[in-house]
């Protein structure tokens, strides 16, 4: 039988989807539902969308949303996290990217990768670290590794991003739900709700 789906298009170094990945699997768990995992490169998603790149942010809005809510959103999750932007953060997206669309298994694999990157301060770009996180999460990081570089997954990813570029995803986290759009891991409760009850039109 062919479970409903939730459509998850997020970056690999996203902290609200770190923040927001143990929840959702709980939901999705409970309700019987697949999470379809959509990795995205995030700039181009955030620029088709007219999001301003973080360079052209005020100091307090990055202060806000990258510090204050962060350290909330943790403490209410329960859920550790740094206290500093990560040192690898500008660092590319398609190796993990990749990793998490060649998995057999890709949600906690995609729990891991983005805990490293947001409690560890990994380089979620480096080889060695992404098959270190791969085979501790019970993977085979090696294969893996060798499948997600691969022409074939390397455009799935791109396919990803062109397609969070054209339903007009703002960001990352970003949820569908019978396409139902959702963004942000704080609406994790509403789509618990939607799961059940779909929202009026």
């Amino acid at each position: 039988m062919v479970r409903p789906q939730i459509e998850y298009f997020y970056s690999a170094h996203s902290a609200y989807a770190y923040l927001g990945a143990r929840r959702l699997s709980q939901i999705a768990d409970e309700a019987g539902w697949e999470i379809v995992h959509r990795p995205f490169d995030f700039l181009p998603v955030v620029a088709a969308a007219g999001g301003p790149p973080l360079a052209k942010r005020t100091q307090g809005h990055i202060d806000y949303f990258f510090g204050r809510e962060l350290v909330r959103w943790a403490h209410w999750r329960d859920q550790p996290i740094l206290r500093h932007r990560p040192t690898h953060h500008d660092n590319a997206l398609a190796p993990a990217s990749g990793m998490i669309l060649a998995s057999p298994d890709p949600t906690p694999l995609s729990a891991a990768i983005l805990r490293a990157h947001w409690v560890d301060d990994a380089d979620i770009a480096d080889r060695a670290t992404l098959i270190a996180i791969a085979d501790e999460a019970g993977q085979d990081g090696g294969a893996l590794f060798a499948t997600g570089q691969s022409a074939p997954v390397q455009a799935q990813f791109a396919a990803n991003t062109a397609e969070a570029c054209a339903r007009c995803v703002p960001g990352s986290p970003t949820y569908f739900v019978r396409g139902d759009m959702f963004y942000g891991q704080d609406r994790l409760e509403m789509i618990k709700f939607a799961l059940g009850t779909p929202f009026p039109d």
